[in-house]
């Protein structure tokens, strides 16, 4: 079950579902507007291209989370969206969620908490982008992904696609990495991190 699955039944069994892998795209900058996406599994990432073809991440949502919401009130997908990892996606129409949103005033205040959550979400993020020191980006970043009581981290993808998520170079990653496992702040395996210590974070 989606975590919307409390829309309306037309929205619902308008719904499509879409397997992605490594790399494939969802849709891309300047393709018309037909839909938002949930996240079911796997990791979705918002990519812009710079001038010099640097592609820059903007945003990656995780499972339970939409992704390209603001894409209802627009008429064109102002980034790429591409799979991060093997991920499945399930797609809501963007016409019939904008008529059941207006239809029902209860069904668009759960929407609206359901956005005011991401916006909480994105702001941690935010936060997380004006940390200088890559030391402690790379801890805030390993405990907002274990959440409160959580110090596992399990890492889906590759060390490059976490880099460019915190929005440091992959060097400086293997690096700070190397350092934070020395002093015993965190243990690697090859499917993860596990957080020892936090220090500043």
């Amino acid at each position: 079950m989606p975590s919307l699955g409390w829309l309306p039944a037309p929205v619902l069994e308008r719904s499509t579902l879409r397997e992605l892998g490594v790399g494939d795209t969802l849709f891309r900058q300047g393709d018309k507007t037909f839909a938002i996406f949930e996240v079911e599994a796997g990791r979705l990432s918002l990519v812009r291209h710079t001038g010099g073809n640097h592609a820059v991440v903007l945003h990656t949502a995780r499972p339970g989370e939409l992704f390209a919401e603001a894409s209802l009130f627009a008429d064109t997908y102002h980034c790429d969206g591409v799979a991060a990892v093997a991920s499945r996606v399930r797609a809501y129409p963007k016409r019939q969620l904008l008529a059941a949103l207006r239809n029902d005033p209860a069904v668009a205040e759960r929407f609206m908490a359901v956005l005011a959550h991401q916006v909480h979400t994105l702001r941690s993020q935010l936060e997380e982008r004006n940390i200088r020191s890559a030391r402690e980006r790379v801890l805030h970043h390993l405990a907002l992904l274990a959440g409160p009581v959580g110090r596992t981290v399990r890492l889906d993808g590759t060390l490059m696609g976490f880099a460019a998520e915190i929005g440091i170079t992959h060097e400086t990653l293997y690096r700070t990495l190397a350092a934070l496992e020395r002093e015993g702040a965190i243990a690697r395996t090859r499917t993860g991190i596990t957080l020892r210590k936090i220090k500043g974070v």
